[in-house]
């Protein structure tokens, strides 16, 4: 859930609403006389508040004086994660891990812990997305910015989605190939429930490991179409018990009510659990 880094009430707030990430934004959210007050807010405002979940912080672009006084002021409070908008190069990833590795050096935190997202926001980031994916041991997903990328594409964003089927689906292949995840752009139009829910149902469809939101409204409505049913957990550990049964017996044959159980059966039950053990089933 994306919270404006110049919002002290809402980076305050950002932790109460359930989701799985918070990312204070420094970027689009943050007028230009304001970036400088905004990166300090955000560097107390980690510092100060311990947050029931993940702390991302969108720095602006690394090729901008702004992203790089972004992290100077951020780093030292260790969020989480650093997430870059408008990737376009691997070498974007590589400059961001090197003044990470030095601000973990100079603060004595654990080399690595500081991890990097980035945002594919452009045809010709797209383009690169696998090299971006695999620019850095700390990349940990790529997302699509959706309202970037239609623009970039010289067309409109429509409520199926229908421009971004293709880009989304790259990404994916770029982020599956590359063994991180794949996170989906936001829906903006914050009154729009039913549409809101048919998009996520969408992009879960395509594979995607969650979406972006930027109204804590929609951030319940991400977690009941990502969470498992009863019957699918209970399946799924059916499937894992049959599973471990069958490799303790060295069986060659794995089998549960008459259907055959292979490897990507089993890899599905296991994302089910993991997902039900996310929302803490």
């Amino acid at each position: 859930m994306f919270a404006p880094g110049n919002n002290p009430g809402k980076l305050q707030n950002a932790g109460v609403y359930g989701a799985d990430s918070v990312i204070f934004d420094l970027e689009d959210a943050v007028a230009i006389t304001e970036k400088d007050a905004a990166r300090h807010l955000v560097y107390n405002a980690i510092k100060s508040i311990n947050y029931p979940c993940e702390v991302a912080v969108r720095i602006n672009h690394i090729q901008t004086p702004f992203g790089r006084d972004d992290l100077r002021v951020v780093l030292p409070a260790k969020p989480d994660l650093i997430r870059l908008p408008k990737a376009e190069s691997a070498e974007e990833i590589r400059m961001i891990d090197e003044i990470i590795s030095q601000a973990e050096l100079d603060n004595g935190f654990e080399p690595g812990s500081i991890k990097i997202g980035a945002a594919i926001e452009t045809a010709i980031g797209l383009r690169q997305a696998y090299e971006i994916a695999t620019a850095s041991k700390r990349m940990t997903f790529l997302a699509i910015g959706g309202e970037d990328f239609v623009a970039d594409l010289k067309t409109s964003r429509s409520k199926e989605g229908r421009e971004l089927f293709v880009p989304r689906s790259e990404l994916l292949l770029a982020a599956r190939a590359a063994g991180i995840q794949a996170i989906d752009s936001v829906f903006s139009d914050v009154n729009d429930e039913e549409g809101f829910i048919e998009e996520a149902l969408m992009i879960k469809g395509l594979g995607f490991d969650g979406k972006s939101v930027i109204n804590p409204r929609q951030v319940r409505l991400v977690h009941k179409v990502f969470e498992p049913t009863e019957k699918e957990i209970a399946q799924a550990k059916r499937i894992l018990a049959a599973y471990q049964e069958a490799l303790d017996k060295k069986s060659g044959v794995i089998a549960l009510d008459g259907k055959m159980i292979d490897g990507p059966i089993v890899t599905r039950a296991e994302r089910v659990l993991a997902y039900a053990a996310a929302l803490k089933r």
